[in-house]
């Protein structure tokens, strides 16, 4: 029986099935790469697009210029100047970043690891494509980091703000970050005008590094920022800023302010805080001296309210200036209800004419008085004078300030009330309200922005005067006028006294609330007023917290502040009317004081002298007054004739010595106007008034010497005054 033969394989066919099989995978492998190429090509290509051109492209930001800040007589206060900032692609910079951190570290002193981390640490991870490495550097410094030609560093012009008078106004003015962001001030409340929009242009790096303009994208160009013009004046400020802390330094303060308005406009002419800001210098910048502290801080006014209630009783006829009130020498106990309370006056007084007990500040009269008006009465004149409500003044972070309603007052409101104690305003408030007495009973809105302009020129907004409203009648401000001039010729402001000038104000004491009570020992001072008084051009509030060493009544501390600042604008400035500078003398409708003209060109003396109903006539020759009749101060009446004699600068006697003039007394513009003429040197120390000089008057001495003037304010009484 034959076995079955056992099957033989077939070559061919296991050929076959293995390269079917590699032609499977094959295929498999081309589909999946297909698959991949679709997705990568067509599914993803936006994705793929965006991550090459991460590789060759970035874009760049073209900063605008912010606009810049003006005063009102076109004085630029805030501009830009061209700094360099550094910029790094770490991706870039790669294996160089050690060399990289050590260049910037050398340069700007920091440690190399500030930088190194920038870049994304030794390792490269978490690397970003562009981060800052330095803002704002000089130029100079710039020039150093250029010269080390490192790898992946882009150097970019960037604008910095510059304030070109430093502190002067910082806190008004406000200062920007360094985006340029206003974070402050008007730089805060304007930002959208000041900062413009910025361009970009977009750089393609070629395949040896180089950076080029995109072809695929424009040039987008920065538009630069509008400019604004501002109602202040910045002599004004520099005034302002500068007699507050003189004023400070001399009373122990712990800050204080000072406010100038036209009473007329609204224009806010000098807003002055110290301790102030540099905006040049904003990492140094305290943030509590960096808010405005006129529009943000409320405070109990004192007898500075007093125009309130007199308002009142004048307006509803309740009261005549000349009407008699007892002020119970000194000190009136109230008793309500179980409660028994002391009214005290600073000084003792038996009967005082209501005109009389402003001048003096009775707190026993004016409560009296807040008695007569009545709740409803006294609410309704301090809400129409602006109180409890905001000024709508154009700084930001204005508070309303507090007013209670008559249904919330307790039995000692309206009394205290009556003398400026339960109630809490702002400093521009208070101003206000005087300047609504100075422009005949008119109160305007306060502003500081007076147009916003494109950087051609092109006006895009501008401020008129706002009149709020009528507050009182044109009577009642001329008695409030009156009175308040009594004020400072006779009662607790005598050290506010200009000759020659007419000043009406009124002063302000009253203790601190901290935390809930009143404190000890701790005060506001203040002083408001307005001058020329019978022609009102600006009015002023100067306020301090808490002087000690002279005294913590407000006309002892902040009235000579407001002096020195009225003096000086007076002295110094042709803007403030010399027509209404004299002093009023009660037993006639008008006196003129004959002002001091020698060693003036003769056309300006006549202009001087016209402006006061004067007739300068004019006799001899040579280029300056050297003689007037009759003398400065001498009593004259308009129409009066002063004969101007000319003369040169005196020459040398034959043994070539000259007679030094005698200048004690007269302001430091005055006196070194007088010098020069006479060819002498001058040596200034100090401000305000020529006190002494050296040599003394008389003195021989030759042609071109030196003087030397030592200067003061007018000196401050330590009179105890309320």
């Amino acid at each position: 029986m034959n076995e079955p033969v056992a099957a033989t394989p077939d070559p061919a066919r296991g050929f076959r099935a293995r390269f079917l099989l590699l032609k499977f995978f094959f295929a498999l492998f081309f589909l999946v790469i297909g698959g991949r190429l679709v997705m990568v090509q067509v599914l993803d290509a936006g994705k793929y697009r965006a991550l090459a051109k991460k590789q060759y492209e970035q874009r760049f930001v073209l900063p605008a210029l912010r606009g810049n800040l003006v005063d009102r007589n076109g004085s630029v206060l805030a501009s830009n100047t061209m700094f360099v900032s550094f910029a790094a692609d770490p991706k870039i910079v790669g294996d160089d970043a050690r060399r990289v951190a050590k260049a910037f570290a050398q340069v700007f002193g920091k440690p190399g690891g500030f930088y190194l981390e920038k870049l994304g640490g030794p390792s490269g991870s978490d690397r970003r494509r562009f981060v800052w490495m330095e803002r704002s550097v000089r130029p100079e410094m710039a020039k150093r980091v250029a010269a080390a030609h490192l790898p992946g560093i882009v150097m970019m012009n960037e604008p910095r703000r510059l304030y070109h008078y430093d502190h002067v106004g910082g806190a008004l003015l406000g200062f920007t970050d360094l985006d340029h962001r206003g974070i402050s001030g008007i730089e805060l409340a304007l930002n959208a005008d000041l900062k413009g929009s910025n361009g970009s242009v977009t750089l393609q790096r070629d395949g040896l590094g180089r950076s080029r303009p995109s072809a695929d994208y424009p040039r987008i160009e920065p538009v630069n920022g509008h400019d604004v013009d501002l109602t202040l004046d910045i002599e004004y400020q520099a005034v302002a800023e500068e007699e507050l802390r003189r004023g400070l330094e001399i009373n122990g303060a712990d800050g204080g302010l000072a406010v100038l308005m036209n009473p007329r406009t609204g224009e806010i002419l000098a807003l002055a805080v110290a301790p102030g800001v540099n905006p040049n210098a904003p990492g140094a910048v305290d943030a509590s001296r960096a808010r405005i502290r006129a529009v943000t801080d409320i405070f109990e006014p004192g007898s500075t309210f007093k125009v309130v209630t007199a308002a009142a009783a004048y307006e509803h006829h309740l009261v005549q200036p000349e009407e008699r009130f007892y002020a119970e020498r000194g000190t009136m106990k109230v008793t309500i209800g179980r409660y028994t309370r002391l009214i005290k006056d600073t000084h003792e007084h038996d009967w005082l004419t209501f005109r009389e007990s402003m001048e003096v500040s009775s707190n026993i009269v004016m409560a009296k008085v807040g008695k007569v008006v009545g709740p409803e009465r006294l609410y309704d004149m301090a809400r129409n004078l602006g109180f409890g409500v905001p000024t709508g003044i154009d700084i930001p972070g204005e508070v309303r300030g507090t007013l209670k309603r008559p249904s919330t007052w307790s039995g000692t409101t309206l009394q205290t009330m009556a003398y400026g104690y339960e109630v809490g305003v702002t400093p521009v408030q208070m101003l206000s309200a005087y300047g609504a007495v100075a422009n005949g009973g008119v109160l305007v809105r306060p502003y500081v922005v007076r147009s916003v302009r494109t950087p051609s020129g092109d006006v895009v907004r501008s401020t008129s005067p706002t009149v709020i409203r009528r507050v009182m009648s044109v009577e009642t401000a001329k008695r409030l006028t009156e009175a308040f001039e009594g004020v400072v010729e006779r009662g607790t402001a005598t050290d506010v006294r200009i000759p020659g000038v007419r000043i009406a104000g009124k002063t302000g004491t009253a203790r601190k609330v901290i935390e809930g009570s009143y404190a000890s020992g701790s005060y506001t001072a203040s002083f408001v007023g307005f001058f020329p008084a019978d022609d009102p051009q600006v009015v002023g509030v100067v306020m301090m917290d808490n002087p000690r060493t002279r005294g913590f009544y407000g006309g002892v501390t902040s009235g000579p502040i407001f002096r020195a600042i009225a003096e000086r604008i007076v002295n110094s400035s042709s803007r403030i009317s010399r027509s209404v500078m004299t002093q009023r003398d009660p037993h006639r409708d008008r006196v003129l004081s004959v002002p001091d003209v020698r060693s003036m060109q003769p056309e300006f003396a006549r202009q001087m002298l016209a402006s006061m109903g004067l007739n300068g006539r004019v006799f001899g020759d040579g280029a300056v007054i050297a003689k007037q009749i009759p003398e400065a101060g001498h009593p004259a009446e308009p129409g009066d004739v002063v004969s101007l004699v000319l003369g040169t600068a005196l020459k040398p006697a034959a043994n070539g010595l000259v007679a030094v003039p005698d200048v004690r007394g007269l302001s430091v513009r005055r006196a070194m106007t007088r010098l020069v003429v006479d060819e002498f040197d001058v040596d200034v120390r100090g401000s305000g008034i020529v006190r002494q000089q050296m040599p003394a008057a008389g003195t021989a001495a030759k042609a071109g010497a030196s003087v030397t003037l030592v200067c003061e304010p007018r000196s401050m009484t330590t009179a105890v005054l309320y």
